[in-house]
């Protein structure tokens, strides 16, 4: 679809609106610049009709879009770009070959993509979407494979009678430990430690623990 165009008219309204049955979008999503206006000549005949140039207002997907393709050419990758916009957040998902180097040691530098894509995407908005950038569904199976372990350090938690100490995480990863075992009533969980060595503690409650050892 055309990005921009000029159209003329009778009317900077009648170019207008022509331009916004071509481009098939309503008139909240252009910017127009009126480049002439129409005149008249003798007898009050039409002289020199108007002519407006009419700008598709880039959405927040396409600005995301266009940064990491950026981005992507910078570092010289070559990706698929599955993107959607949401009511309260964009969604990207880039799948290719050699893209491991985008997520990094468990989601680290994916996090850090994240991160500044988010800062670049919604600067000077008022209202603030977030953006989500996975990599070959990354995400998903990363939360997949967090519950798995919470559920069994869980169960390791109350066998043993003693606390469980998981190595450091993320504020997102650790956001998925606590919510998966939030609804058993035979461990609780909490946090210790600074960032970015800050770690989840599971430990037993005493009416549940099964060996005291």
């Amino acid at each position: 679809m055309l990005q921009t165009i000029e159209k003329t008219g009778k009317t900077v309204e009648e170019a207008v609106a022509e331009g916004l049955r071509e481009l098939r979008v309503p008139r909240d999503q252009v910017e127009v610049d009126v480049l002439e206006e129409a005149t008249k000549g003798l007898l009050g005949l039409l002289s020199k009709p108007a002519r407006v140039r009419l700008r598709v207002k880039e959405t927040l997907a396409g600005k995301t879009r266009s940064l990491l393709r950026e981005i992507l050419a910078a570092m010289e990758l070559s990706a698929e770009m599955i993107v959607e916009e949401q009511e309260d957040s964009v969604r990207v998902n880039l799948k290719g070959a050699q893209l491991g180097i985008l997520i990094g040691r468990r989601g680290d530098t994916l996090d850090a993509l994240q991160y500044l894509v988010n800062l670049a995407v919604n600067r000077g908005r008022d209202k603030i979407k977030r953006i989500v950038v996975d990599v070959e569904d990354y995400r998903a199976r990363r939360e997949q494979s967090l519950r798995h372990l919470a559920g069994r350090m869980a169960d390791k938690a109350r066998l043993k009678g003693r606390s469980v100490v998981l190595e450091p995480m993320s504020a997102s990863e650790r956001r998925i430990i606590h919510t998966a075992l939030q609804g058993r009533e035979d461990i609780y969980t909490f946090s210790e430690g600074d960032e970015p060595f800050r770690k989840i503690v599971i430990s037993p409650r005493r009416s549940y623990a099964t060996d005291r050892r």
